[in-house]
């Protein structure tokens, strides 16, 4: 089953996983936050990569795949389990935006305890923040023994969010990237890679039957990586935290800051802060590192390997230890789950004093200037 093939962008695909990970508990409060603190012992192990030609569709013939949950990862999952030959239901708020889109789209849609009750395999595809309690109140009392409980991302369960019965399968389809690039490349004959666990296997075959799923999905056409729901969960927010969403916003808004205050025009700033920043961004996706530096002039080349280190020095690399401290404690999980009970105080006001950012009203004024 498993293939230790490379695949087209080998590069992205290459990971080391440190392995063997030694477990405690934790509890945290109120909020039922337990998590799975671990440390990593032995030598570097490559990831195992799952391609088509390792999985079936077989392990879901004759079962109903819920969707529940019709947003952007929900709807690319449907229709694409739907272009494989799965059976599919969606489970959505009857009447509700998500219903009609299922039906105008040309699939069954059922209230969310009938779609639970009525399906072999029962993909959780809510917000994080709403997922728990759709699952008590709707799923939980639907479940039948054998089913697979299936989620695209390990939050509530790797937090202690929800907890399954030990009757049923728990496992992970965990596409890397939005909901609408999965449909599109599926469109296409193309794959987005996705990541593939299992929490729980009550059943014995809960890896082919989260193998066939990616493959329904068109994940396999890419590459799935093995891997666990904390490394998962980890990952994915320390990522989102400190470089792709945290770190890249705090990095644009803090160069842009140092432009203006050193008395440089706010729109050209703009474009070498922020703007410019997609032509890297894409050079690096595609290219790589070293790919990206042979395609870029030989004063950014160097400015690049000189300079570089003096911005993400030893403070930041040392704050990013910490930030990754607070994911695998589970502080970070607490803090965002008291801050929904809270009503969001600091989500909202936070982010509406950055929207507020000079940098957001110079964007909008250039970007109505271009075609």
């Amino acid at each position: 089953m498993y293939c230790s093939r490379t695949c087209s962008y080998s590069s992205s695909l290459e990971l080391r996983l440190e392995c063997s990970l030694v477990y405690t508990c934790a509890t945290f409060g109120d909020t039922g936050v337990r998590v799975k603190k671990h440390h990593r012992e032995g030598v570097n192990q490559m990831a195992k990569i799952y391609y088509d030609a390792d999985m079936s569709l077989q392990p879901l013939e004759g079962k109903t795949v819920a969707i529940i949950g019709y947003g952007n990862q929900g709807r690319a999952h449907a229709l694409n389990l739907h272009d494989s030959g799965v059976n599919v239901i969606v489970g959505a708020r009857k009447e509700g935006a998500s219903w009609h889109r299922a039906q105008e789209d040309g699939l069954p849609v059922m209230e969310i305890p009938n779609a639970a009750r009525d399906a072999d395999v029962i993909s959780m595809l809510t917000p994080d923040q709403v997922m728990p309690e759709v699952y008590r109140e709707h799923v939980a009392d639907n479940l039948s023994d054998g089913n697979a409980l299936m989620f695209a991302h390990g939050f509530n369960i790797h937090f202690k969010q929800i907890l399954p019965p030990s009757n049923v399968d728990v496992c992970m389809v965990a596409p890397k990237g939005p909901g609408a690039l999965l449909r599109s490349l599926y469109e296409d004959g193309k794959g987005l890679p996705a990541l593939v666990a299992v929490e729980q296997d009550y059943t014995g075959t809960a890896l082919q039957v989260a193998l066939a799923y990616a493959q329904g999905i068109g994940a396999g056409r890419a590459g799935v990586i093995e891997t666990t729901f904390a490394e998962e969960t980890e990952t994915d927010l320390f990522g989102e935290q400190v470089v792709l969403c945290g770190g890249c916003t705090e990095l644009i808004r803090a160069a842009f800051e140092t432009l203006v205050e050193a008395g440089y025009q706010p729109e050209v700033a703009y474009f070498e802060c922020l703007h410019e920043l997609e032509l890297i961004v894409d050079l690096i996706h595609t290219e790589g590192i070293t790919g990206m530096r042979k395609r870029i002039s030989d004063t950014a080349e160097y400015g690049d390997i000189t300079r570089g280190k003096r911005v993400i020095g030893e403070a930041s690399r040392q704050a990013m230890k910490e930030i990754l401290r607070e994911i695998q404690s589970g502080e970070f999980a607490r803090e965002w789950i008291l801050e929904n009970q809270a009503g969001r105080p600091v989500y909202y006001s936070e982010g509406k004093r950055q929207s507020e950012h000079l940098v957001e009203q110079v964007g909008a004024q250039l970007r109505a200037m271009m075609p």
